[in-house]
């Protein structure tokens, strides 16, 4: 019996959160080595409209997975083995809700947001204290997406390269063989 899959669209939003994430932290360290000036602002406000649009995808993510329930976990996998799953996907899609949300209020602390130079998203009044919480919470939720998604993949490899239990097709289209 074929292993049942998540849908079409949760896999195309999975695998363009992920591309988008592997976006965003080259962008943030290009800005870093710029001198104040229009290229570190370029890729300052790249890096901001990545993460509004990693936000809406969770926000789309998680909806659509209230809606249409994830594939059940194959038997074989232990319940621990199911625990972790759940643990560490419920504490990404928390941290990937949390630090868009914290690095808008540290680029919107008095000025709007740029996105993609498509539109202009408002800003807040400046708050200096506010701009130094979102700060700290965006860093150290910064290390926490580092691990969860070292996490996440050092699954997955266990399950294709040790397991190899078809975890992984669960997450990709099916295959067709000629």
């Amino acid at each position: 019996m074929p292993m049942e899959r998540y849908t079409g669209l949760a896999q195309a939003l999975h695998w363009l959160t992920a591309a988008a994430l592997c976006l965003l932290l080259p962008f943030v360290w290009v800005a870093e080595n710029f001198p104040p000036g229009p290229v570190r602002v370029f890729w300052y406000m790249a890096h901001e409209s990545m993460g509004i649009s990693v936000f809406l995808m969770v926000l789309l993510r998680l909806t659509w997975r209230f809606r249409h329930a994830p594939p059940a976990h194959p038997a074989s996998h232990a319940r621990l083995t199911r625990l972790a799953a759940g643990l560490t996907h419920a504490l990404l899609y928390a941290v990937l809700l949390v630090m868009p949300v914290t690095g808008y209020l540290m680029a919107g602390n008095g000025q709007d947001v740029p996105f993609f130079r498509l539109l202009s998203l408002p800003g807040f009044a400046r708050h200096d204290g506010l701009g130094k919480l979102a700060d700290t919470v965006h860093v150290w939720c910064q290390f926490a997406v580092y691990g969860l998604i070292a996490l996440h993949v050092a699954g997955t490899v266990w399950h294709v390269a040790v397991r190899r239990d078809g975890t992984l097709d669960r997450m990709l289209p099916p295959q067709r063989l000629p």
